[in-house]
Formats: structure tokens, C-alpha cells, sequence
């Protein structure tokens, strides 16, 4: 077992990183670094590792050593934005400490002081602040920002933050952990941003672990967050947040997959993986993989996770066939061969927006390949004849199980997304729209006018959605659902009906809008006289406290839409015995009925 002479000796220590998170942007502001003993030791906890140090003497030695850990794999890794880089009061005021020591460190690794924030970690009794506040005020000088840690536990922070002013402040994980359920806590947390927006400070939350607390957090305003919930300490650590993480954030949340099917694919089907090259391997191992394996089209050059480049088989190969090239090239760096700026694709992307991509850029990324990446890191590769596969495969699913006459989603798709949705645990309005008095109207003009009114009346109802958050389907002949999870869902319906009364005349002749309807021969011979086509919708909402599969589902609306049909003219149904649900979710109370 290593002792912690050996460990100095050895410099057995190593570096991880957690990401702190810019919220209102939805990217990552850094990384703060924190550091790890040897594995199979007492020591490789931090707490453990620093006790022995401060009980042997060795404190200084221990965190220079630290600090350069940190900094050479920050370095190594070629890590964007800030380091937050932990250093104690003692330190600071260490009678040995070298000023300017982690400077010219830093300017051996050309690392910019700029992009390195001083983080004060406090864990006992600051005694002589004057020092601690000198030594701060000196790095500030040198281009370093300043961060407190752990606000509201250490001792001198407050004083601190009073005299220093620091770019940075970090909430004690106390008070960010279960805030959603703590409105004390919550007070705290906004007395903090109040005075750091005055004094032109940027708040950091610590120990995020839970959605509902990354909410509150989001909500008040703090501008910044770290914790499990964004990502945990790792060696590696993702380049961007999680897709739960970034479609809490307004701005960047990606739509919804609206229910689970095969009709709704995303990139990582196309994933194969293919063993990365580094930067620096010598151009002939690449061309003996090229060789040994003649279905590959391309190999990526990955440097510390983060794909750089890709090598292309055909310009590659055909480039060492010119005479003398081999001897020229094999030693090479293969970097110096591949395509320095492929495309680099997420593996959550649809494939359909991906293959939009594809169809308006240039051929090469199809004939290349393109690299896919999770949170910025790669994990393999994707070709456009794949692609092509997957997107005609899922064209044919689509068409399946899509209605005939409107290609909208039918019964399958329709029955699918509630049941997602329910098993989701969201709410939602679902509207069942059906045509009023259409059989009279399909018996005067015809079949084909007939499939005229009800197509148009699917654009009518497609027209009133919000792509990114409802949903339409076609159950058959005049009958329609919506989805809704629009906020406005309510007026959304109204519009629809409005729209409806005013532009469906279009397909009545004049002779009939004029007396606001026709005649027809019932069963029993006898002349009736119909109105013209109105529009029905009848609402429920749905939860799955309420439902608990799209059975009960439809049962219901089906109920909500013949209440609708008593009304006579376009008319809007909603089932009130929900409201009290619907308020707490944060929509308007249900109005008795609507009749236009």
C-alpha cells in the first residue's frame, strides 16, 4: 500500500472533473476540478488523503500537487471553457507559497490565467483574512477570476464576499438539496441571488441531484448549477448536458418524441463503432486497418473522447498508391490526411431531421459518413447508405398505420401516444372532433366532395396545433383526435371552431349558403331539410391518475363529443369534472361550453 511519500513521489494522484452549467444557456460555463488517491488505498478518498497530509506536514506539497494534476489533464484533454480550481485558505497564507508558482505553470501548458477560476474551499476557521485577502487580491491581479465555495457553511465567506467581490459564489449543497419541498430554503437561496445580482456576482448551485430541485433552482433565477442531476465526477467528463437536463431549459428543449414506436428513430440506430485513431498515429497503421479490412469506409481520429477528424478509405488509400508515397507518408501523423471538419451528429437526433440535413449539404458527408457523439464524446459512426435504409423503412411503418385520405396518424399511432403519454405521467387535453350533420352534405355533393370536407377539415385541425406539442390523428371518416398539450389548448379549440364556421363555405354553393342548408329524400321518402356541416369538439382531461390506458381514454371522449353534438352549430364541449386537476396543473378553469 502506497504511502503518501510514495504517492508525492509517484504523483499517484488523478484528476476529475464535473461540469458547471450555465442554466439559462443550456452549455456548460466549465468544469471544476477535484482530484483522487491511488485506487487500491486508504488515500484515494480526498477527505482521507488531505487529513493524512495536514497530520504529516506535507499540506502545501499535496495541493501543488494536486493543482498540477488538475491542470495538465484540464490541458491534456483540450477542455472548453473555465477550470474551477480548488485552493485552501492555508495555501494561500502558507509562509512557502510561491507567488507566481501556478502562473508559470500555467504558461508552461499555455493555458490562459483567464479561463481559470480560483475556487476557495473552506473547511476550518479563517484566521488570518488579511492574508487570505491579499493573496486573492493578487491573483485577481494575474488574470485569475475568484469563486467562494460552500456559501452558507464556511465561516469568513460572507466577509469575504463583502470585501472581495467575487466573480463567482457556490451555494452549500444544504440548501440546494430538496428545495423543491423547502420553502425556507428557498428563501435563502433567493436572498442569495438578490444580493449577488447588486453586487455583480454570478451564483452557483451545488449538489443539484433531482429534476424538481433543478426547477426551483431554474426558476428563481441562479445562473449557474452543478450536481448529479448535470453530471457526476468522471475522468472524461460530457461536453454538453444531458437531454433530461437540457429540455428543462426553455431554449433548448428538443421536441418530445411524441409516442414509443418504430416510426420515431433516432441516430444511434445507425451507430457502428469503428476503433478510433489518435492525431499523432503514424499514417501506415492506419493504411495496414484500411488493408486488413476492405468494408471499411472510414476511420474517425479521436483525441482524449473528443472526435478531431475522419479518415476517408478511398482519398486515403488512393493517396499512398502514387510512387514513393508509402516511403513518404507511413510516418506521418495521420491527422495531417483525414477531413479536419466532418459531421459530427448527436445520437439523439432524428433521423429525420438529420437526413434534412444531409439533403441540402454537401455529397461528401454522405459518402464519408459522419461521426455520432453522446454529450459531445464519440462512441461511432453512421453512413448515408444507412440513413437512407432507416428513413425509407420508417416512410413504409409511417404509411402503414397513417389514414388514407389525410395521411394523418390513425388508430395504432393515435392509441400509441396516449399511452405513452399516461405511462409518461403527463396531462393532457384530448379533443375528440367530429363533423356535424356531414352524411346530408356527402348525399348532395357526392363522395368526392364528400373527401374534400374531410381533408379539409384535418388541415384545419392539423393547422391549430403546435407541432412541438400536440398531436393529430385521424380515427376515420369525419372523426378526428387532438392531443394537446399546448398551455392555449383551450383557445386553440376555439380557433379551430371559428376558423371552421367562417372558410368551410367555400365548399357550399351559393345556393345553399343562402338558406343555410339543402334538402334531401330521407328513408322514408320524405323531403328534409339538413343544415350545413358544423364542427363538434367535445374535451377531457387525462392523466394517469385519472385513465390507465387509451380504452378509458376513448370511452370518455367519445361521451365529451356527443355533448358537444347537442349543441346545435360549432360547439366546444369540455368535461368539468377534471378542472380541479387541470387547475392544479397550472391551465385555466374549464368555461361550461362554448357555442358558435
Amino acid at each position: 500500500m502506497k504511502t503518501l511519500q510514495d504517492i508525492l513521489h509517484q504523483r499517484s494522484l488523478s484528476a476529475l472533473f464535473q461540469p458547471v452549467m450555465n442554466i439559462s444557456a443550456g452549455t456548460f460555463l466549465g468544469f471544476e476540478g477535484l482530484i483522487r488517491g491511488p485506487a487500491d488505498s486508504p488515500l484515494h478518498s480526498p477527505i482521507n488523503l488531505f487529513a493524512a497530509a495536514k497530520q504529516q506536514g506535507l499540506s502545501l506539497e499535496v495541493e501543488m500537487l494536486c493543482r498540477q494534476i488538475v491542470l495538465e489533464s484540464f490541458f491534456m484533454q483540450d477542455l472548453p471553457g473555465k477550470l474551477f480550481l480548488n485552493v485552501s485558505p492555508d495555501a494561500l497564507t502558507h509562509p512557502s507559497f510561491k507567488n507566481g508558482q501556478t502562473l508559470s505553470y500555467l504558461e508552461t501548458l499555455g493555458i490562459d490565467p483567464q479561463r481559470v477560476i480560483i475556487e476557495i474551499t473552506e473547511n476550518q476557521p479563517t484566521f488570518d483574512f488579511e492574508g487570505m485577502r491579499n493573496a486573492l487580491l493578487h491573483y485577481r491581479d494575474m488574470g485569475f477570476q475568484i469563486a467562494l465555495d460552500d456559501l452558507g457553511e464556511g465561516f469568513s465567506s460572507l466577509r469575504l464576499w463583502s470585501e472581495l467581490r467575487p466573480e463567482f459564489v457556490k451555494i452549500d449543497m444544504h440548501f440546494v438539496q430538496g428545495v423543491n419541498a423547502d420553502p425556507l430554503k428557498q428563501q435563502f437561496i433567493r436572498s442569495i441571488q438578490s444580493i449577488a445580482l447588486s453586487s455583480g456576482t454570478r451564483v452557483i448551485a451545488e449538489g443539484i441531484e433531482t429534476a424538481a430541485d433543478f426547477k426551483v433552482i431554474r426558476d428563481i433565477g441562479i445562473a449557474c448549477g452543478q450536481g448529479y442531476f448535470i453530471a457526476r465526477p468522471t475522468p472524461v467528463p460530457p461536453l454538453n448536458p444531458p437531454a433530461e437536463v437540457g429540455c428543462l431549459i426553455g431554449a433548448n428543449c428538443l421536441m418530445e418524441q411524441p409516442y414509443s414506436s418504430k416510426r420515431n428513430i433516432t441516430t444511434d440506430v445507425l451507430l457502428r463503432h469503428v476503433e478510433p485513431f489518435d492525431p499523432d498515429t503514424e499514417a501506415e497503421k492506419v493504411l495496414a486497418i484500411f488493408s486488413a479490412n476492405k468494408n471499411l469506409q472510414a476511420i474517425p481520429v479521436v483525441k482524449h473522447g473528443r472526435p478531431v477528424g475522419l479518415i476517408n478509405r478511398y482519398e486515403f488509400v488512393d493517396s499512398f498508391a502514387k510512387p514513393f508515397h508509402r516511403e513518404l507518408l507511413g510516418k506521418k501523423p495521420c491527422k495531417e490526411m483525414m477531413n479536419a471538419e466532418p459531421l459530427l451528429v448527436e445520437k439523439s437526433t432524428p433521423i429525420h431531421e438529420l437526413g434534412n440535413f444531409l439533403s441540402e449539404a454537401g455529397i461528401r458527408h454522405f459518402t464519408d459518413g459522419f461521426i455520432i457523439t453522446e454529450q459531445g464524446r464519440y462512441i461511432g459512426l453512421g453512413t448515408g447508405q444507412d440513413l437512407l435504409r432507416e428513413i425509407t423503412n420508417a416512410q413504409i411503418e409511417t404509411a402503414r398505420y397513417a389514414n388514407p385520405l389525410t395521411l394523418l396518424p390513425g388508430n395504432v399511432p393515435i392509441n400509441e401516444h396516449i399511452d405513452f403519454l399516461l405511462h409518461s405521467g403527463k396531462s393532457f387535453a384530448v379533443c375528440y372532433c367530429d363533423l356535424d350533420n356531414f352524411k346530408p352534405f356527402n348525399d348532395v355533393y357526392g363522395y368526392r366532395k364528400g373527401d374534400e370536407m374531410i381533408q379539409f377539415t384535418g388541415k384545419l385541425l392539423n393547422h391549430a396545433c403546435d407541432p412541438q406539442h400536440d398531436f393529430i390523428g385521424h380515427i376515420g371518416g369525419d372523426d378526428f383526435i387532438l392531443i394537446l398539450q399546448s398551455a392555449d389548448w383551450e383557445k386553440r379549440c376555439n380557433q379551430a371552431l371559428s376558423s371552421f364556421a367562417q372558410t368551410s363555405l367555400v365548399l357550399i354553393e351559393e345556393k345553399h349558403r343562402s338558406i343555410g342548408g339543402y334538402s334531401s329524400e330521407d328513408r322514408q321518402g320524405r323531403i328534409v331539410h339538413h343544415p350545413l356541416p358544423t364542427l363538434s369538439i367535445g374535451v377531457i382531461w387525462a392523466d394517469a391518475e385519472s385513465f390507465h390506458s387509451h380504452h378509458e381514454i376513448a370511452e370518455a371522449a367519445a361521451i365529451a363529443k356527443k355533448m358537444a353534438k347537442k349543441k346545435p352549430g360549432n360547439s366546444l364541449f369540455i368535461e368539468r369534472r377534471e378542472s380541479r386537476q387541470l387547475e392544479m396543473a397550472g391551465f385555466q378553469p374549464f368555461p361550461s361550453a362554448y357555442h358558435g
